[in-house]
């Protein structure tokens, strides 16, 4: 073995030491919830399904689709917009927080769209539709998995380089540097179709979807949705970790937070205003007004009024008066907007029709799971974070 190569072994066992207290209140809380979470995975793939969800053959979907991919996948869509900001349209302001931009879409792709296999029955053909024992060309669910699975590549090829600084290989890290426009393209292309293609998939129940949530628009809005719920999680995101590793950001990082913070709202109203309009002219068509005096039509400008338009009017005012902290709130409030538009094609909008005996509502075992997925990339982005040159500023040669 060289020199070289002992000697890297060597800082990686040494950067898995841990490089600060253990026993912090966060972790003490935390550890228990991932290590009983994954008791439980064991026994999802052990005893089937039934063992630890209320799904069933008329509601296959459950919490896992809702929040995992649904939800986390629109979540994570930051970096690809913060990629094309950077590469394509040459907004060299966001390129400091592009790789943390990029490491929070690898993570949720790698553990929310991973989670995905959780939620399979037949867990074991999950690599059918990637090693062609089952392609299926015209297949939307087909398109979002291969899809999901060559935009995962993508993302962990553009994080490649930060992997290469912390390692020192810098020949490897030019090398990646050469590669990365066309990556980086390709990665934006697939994020943009399956994006859309998991609003496709609402497009095949029409007759059990609420006129309310479909419409043959809604592959478009669920990618809008990617695109402010993806810059809504970057400030939101940014914000936290601004402040809890701010040890680890650079001074003249920190110089700029507000100007791109303040910058990304203004892209996120944008993206969002664009969203409601969309939704309008839907409502418009279906004749809207006759299904919001109900409790469902009640909900449905919950949705849209209160984690819709307050939220749009809250960033326009934050980036007009400087106000990061209405910004923030504002930027919260647009994920949590998210996440109810996808919730409700799962759980309101998905046969409303039956009686709430009828219908599913998640078991404890399927909320601890969900929770267990959220916190083990915590503690992922937390080691990296605190290893890794995230939120170093780069050379200008590279």
């Amino acid at each position: 073995m060289s020199q070289r190569r002992k000697e890297v072994i060597s800082f990686i066992l040494s950067e898995l030491k841990p490089k600060g207290p253990i026993f912090t209140p966060f972790n003490m809380i935390t550890a228990p919830i991932i290590l009983i979470g994954l008791i439980i995975i064991a026994i999802r793939f052990f005893k089937g399904l039934g063992a630890v969800t209320n799904l069933s053959q008329e509601f296959p979907w459950g919490l896992w689709i809702a929040f995992d991919v649904m939800t986390g996948v629109p979540w994570a869509g930051g970096a690809f917009c913060l990629c094309f900001a950077v590469y394509v349209a040459h907004f060299e302001k966001y390129r400091p927080i592009l790789r943390a931009a990029i490491l929070s879409g690898l993570l949720g792709y790698s553990f929310y769209a991973g989670a995905l296999v959780l939620d399979l029955g037949r867990w074991w053909n999950a690599f059918n539709p990637f090693i062609g024992n089952k392609f299926g060309f015209q297949s939307a669910l087909w398109l979002v998995a291969i899809h999901f699975l060559l935009y995962t590549i993508c993302e962990f090829i553009e994080f490649l380089p930060v992997v290469a600084e912390w390692l020192n290989f810098q020949r490897f890290k030019r090398f990646l540097h050469s590669i990365a426009l066309p990556v980086i393209i390709l990665g934006i292309t697939l994020s943009t179709l399956h994006q859309a293609g998991l609003g496709a998939l609402v497009l095949m129940a029409k007759g059990k979807i609420h006129p309310l949530w479909w419409s043959e628009f809604t592959p478009v809005l669920f990618f809008i949705q990617s695109i402010f719920g993806g810059i809504a999680m970057v400030i939101f995101e940014g914000s936290i970790t601004h402040r809890v590793f701010s040890y680890r950001i650079p001074q003249e990082i920190h110089e700029k937070h507000y100007s791109i913070l303040i910058g990304l709202a203004r892209g996120c109203a944008g993206a969002l205003f664009a969203y409601l309009v969309l939704k309008i002219l839907m409502f418009i068509h279906v004749y809207g007004w006759n299904y919001v005096i109900s409790k469902i039509g009640i909900w449905y400008l919950v949705e849209v009024v209160g984690f819709g338009f307050l939220p749009l009017f809250m960033l326009v005012s934050g980036a007009r008066n400087e106000a990061i902290n209405l910004i923030k709130i504002a930027a919260l409030m647009a994920m949590i907007g998210v996440a109810i538009s996808r919730f409700n094609y799962v759980f309101i909008a998905y046969k409303w029709y039956l009686p709430l005996s009828e219908r599913y509502f998640p078991s404890w075992m399927e909320i601890w799971v969900t929770a267990t997925v959220v916190l083990t990339e915590i503690w992922v982005l937390r080691w990296i974070i605190n290893r890794m040159p995230v939120y170093a500023v780069e050379k200008e040669e590279e």
